[in-house]
């Protein structure tokens, strides 16, 4: 461009044929100015002077690295990092002391970091524990309770919240406490026969979802309502953070958005304002719901069947302990001594008469081998409600 200038071409013309604004070619024919185009710096560069003004001087970084080395090697008290490098200068007479954080970029720029950033892991997939969730094959209803909540005068309220994995699909269901397992059961009911059946069931391990915890082999009413309907309960590790998050989040937003905004007199006051509250989540999140995973339909006549022995599988996620054992309804498993205190997938088979258990680690969320398989047969005992 500037040699065509220098030919006699006009700059209007000579943006033209190249196709770049008039500008630019006023830009660069000022830069080259009368010089020979083979000596002209064409590089770009930022306007101000090249070495901000207000950076610390080579002979201060050089001194910082000397004291660090000092520190290091003959301190008494083992630290050599900013601080200690700060106290070191003022101890010395070095006016002005740069600040801390500047002798921490000072050590970065000049690679005297001994310390490692912390290396991120990307997160699994939604229900990377159970693959045909993961895969989008199955959708996870998952339940948890809120619990304790007061109104003004007036009773204590427990609250059923559930949540699809895929779908985001709420449901709330306030009432007076205290929330049974047989009220956990209906509200189960409730929705299915509305929504549709989903793959999965998950639950904490409070015993109004799996049934007692002092007899072992203890199978519950609402374990043995999803076994029924062909829904594969599942229990979360207990005191184990991350599988429940989401239902616990939207937990977060029902208090916020229901209980803690408004002033309820009574628990039918409440109850409209959850109704409300879920029909316009719904709303929000309809395109989320139709593409989530297909809902079996719930099926036609179905009654419940308590004293049916319990068909199916069962899905109890746990972590082992130092040895590797793993405690399954009630009974403690060796499963691999060398994975201790990692997290497991107990997959109970009713019907094979087996336990299966899976290696679950969230950096391989693909990676699950089967570590061992044992037998174990349900006793045949009546449900004692």
């Amino acid at each position: 461009m500037v040699s065509a200038v220098r030919h006699g071409a006009s700059m209007r013309r000579v943006a033209g044929e190249f196709g770049v604004s008039l500008r630019t070619v006023q830009r660069w024919v000022s830069r080259a100015h009368a010089k020979r185009l083979d000596r002209v710096e064409w590089a770009s560069r930022p306007s101000g002077c090249r070495t901000p003004v207000n950076r610390v001087p080579a002979e201060i970084e050089d001194l910082v690295l000397e004291v660090r080395r000092e520190l290091k090697a003959e301190s008494d008290l083992g630290e050599f990092g900013a601080a200690a490098i700060h106290r070191a200068l003022a101890k010395r007479g070095i006016r002005p002391v740069p600040s801390v954080r500047t002798l921490g970029r000072v050590l970065e720029r000049r690679g005297a970091l001994d310390g490692q950033r912390r290396q991120r892991f990307p997160s699994p997939p939604r229900g990377w524990y159970l693959p045909r969730v993961a895969a989008f094959q199955a959708d996870l209803d998952a339940f948890d309770l809120i619990e304790d909540l007061c109104l003004e005068g007036g009773p204590r309220v427990d609250v059923l919240t559930a949540l699809s994995l895929h779908g985001s699909l709420a449901h709330a269901w306030p009432q007076q406490a205290p929330f049974t397992a047989r009220d956990t059961a209906t509200c189960l009911v409730e929705r299915w026969r509305r929504f549709g059946l989903p793959g999965f069931a998950q639950f904490d391990n409070d015993t109004r979802f799996q049934g007692a915890h002092h007899h072992p082999d203890s199978v519950g009413r609402v374990i043995r309502l999803c076994l029924q309907l062909g829904v594969v309960p599942v229990f979360a590790p207990p005191r184990e953070r991350g599988f429940q998050s989401f239902l616990e989040s939207f937990n977060g937003r029902w208090e916020q958005k229901v209980w803690s905004r408004f002033h309820h007199p009574s628990l039918s006051h409440l109850q409209d304002w959850s109704r409300r509250h879920l029909a316009a989540h719904r709303r929000h999140h309809a395109p989320r719901i139709e593409h989530a995973p297909s809902r079996r339909p719930f099926p036609k006549g179905w009654t419940f069947d308590m004293q049916k022995k319990p068909q199916g599988r069962i899905i109890y996620l746990r972590r082992a302990d130092e040895g590797g054992r793993a405690n399954v309804l009630g009974h403690p498993f060796l499963v691999d001594s060398t994975w201790g205190h990692r997290l497991l997938r107990c997959e109970v088979d009713l019907d094979r008469k087996r336990i299966r258990f899976h290696g679950l680690r969230r950096r391989a969320p693909k990676e699950q081998p089967l570590l061992k398989e044992v037998y174990y047969e349900l006793p045949n005992k009546p449900f004692q409600p």
